[in-house]
């Protein structure tokens, strides 16, 4: 029934943003920036996020538990396609163009570290750095960047216990397969016994107190177990023939001179496929178990919300394609 609900609201919120011009996006992205630090802030206050599992992540509201980190990725995505449009040649010129962003990145990191939450920080940090590389910078700017960043995630992993005992728990869950593999082992017999065609809608057994999180993180197991290989398949191809179509609608705006729509149509596309790599590849066992949504499949409000109306958004700015570009400012 809840998700039910999300899907009424985020069919509504959709819709209404679909109604909004580009230009307004590409003017205001640096509000919608505010807003997500904020929330992140907030969220961190006691008594006001809402902590589950050891994380504080989520603020209650009347209908739904916002995930502050849910809208910073839209913000992000926003904001980095605005300033790339109006510090085109600064980025791909000096250093300075390239570190401004890179502070943003790290201000909204530490915030999304503090909940903590690994997962959200790599999927904001993947997509910035594949918009700011899809924008030009230079190849020895990026690569000392992304180094840096992998040495700090690696050693994040190895001096936090949970995160390496994860790290190590997945390369073989099976020698541990009541405690550190008991989440992986449990989503692995779901994919076993989805075979070929899967045990049919409504009749998986793993959703049933076995697999933990069946409805969010691990919700591509049990769709494995009840649509089988044929219907793993099928949704990989969906998620692949979306993000494609994103990223053609991205080159077909470059061509035409309207940046800012490039840059959010690359940026929506980056963000998906790495959310769903990720999750996909977490539930398979070819990643270490990180708590992160599948795009539209999984449980909760928040993501459903932002990510259709991230789509609502590139949906409409398909329309002005074809119109010659307005003139905006640069500064």
């Amino acid at each position: 029934m809840k998700h039910a609900i999300y899907l009424c609201v985020a069919t509504l919120a959709a819709a209404l943003v679909y109604q909004i011009p580009p230009r307004f996006w590409d003017g205001t992205s640096w509000i919608w920036l505010l807003i997500a630090i904020a929330l992140l802030v907030v969220v961190l206050i006691p008594g006001v996020g809402r902590e589950v599992n050891g994380a504080q992540r989520w603020i209650p509201l009347v209908i739904v538990n916002l995930q502050p980190s849910e809208v910073a990725k839209a913000a992000l995505v926003l904001f980095l396609a605005s300033y790339l449009r109006r510090r085109e040649d600064e980025v791909r010129e000096s250093w300075t163009g390239f570190i401004k962003p890179l502070v943003i990145l790290g201000i909204l990191s530490v915030l999304l570290l503090l909940e903590p939450d690994f997962g959200a920080t790599v999927i904001v940090c993947g997509t910035a750095l594949g918009m700011l590389f899809l924008a030009g910078v230079r190849l020895m700017q990026f690569t000392i960047v992304a180094l840096g960043l992998a040495l700090i995630g690696v050693g994040m992993v190895a001096f936090a216990p949970y995160r390496l005992q994860r790290f190590l728990a997945y390369q073989d869950p099976w020698a541990d397969p009541f405690n550190t593999g008991f989440q992986l082992t449990q989503s692995l017999i779901a994919f076993g016994r989805g075979e070929l065609a899967g045990v049919g809608f409504g009749q998986s057994v793993q959703k049933l107190f076995y697999l933990p999180e069946a409805h969010t993180d691990f919700v591509f197991s049990i769709w494995a177990e009840e649509t089988g290989f044929i219907g793993s398949i099928g949704l990989l191809l969906v998620f692949i023939a979306l993000i494609s179509r994103l990223l053609w609608w991205s080159r077909r705006a470059l061509s035409v001179q309207r940046t800012f729509e490039s840059h959010v149509f690359a940026g929506i596309a980056l963000m998906l496929s790495g959310q769903v790599f990720v999750s996909m590849g977490m539930s398979m066992g070819l990643l270490p178990t990180k708590g992160l949504t599948l795009p539209m499949i999984s449980f909760g409000g928040s993501s459903l919300i932002v990510t259709l109306c991230l789509l609502a958004i590139a949906l409409r700015m398909t329309r002005e394609c074809d119109k010659p570009e307005p003139r905006r400012p640069k500064s």
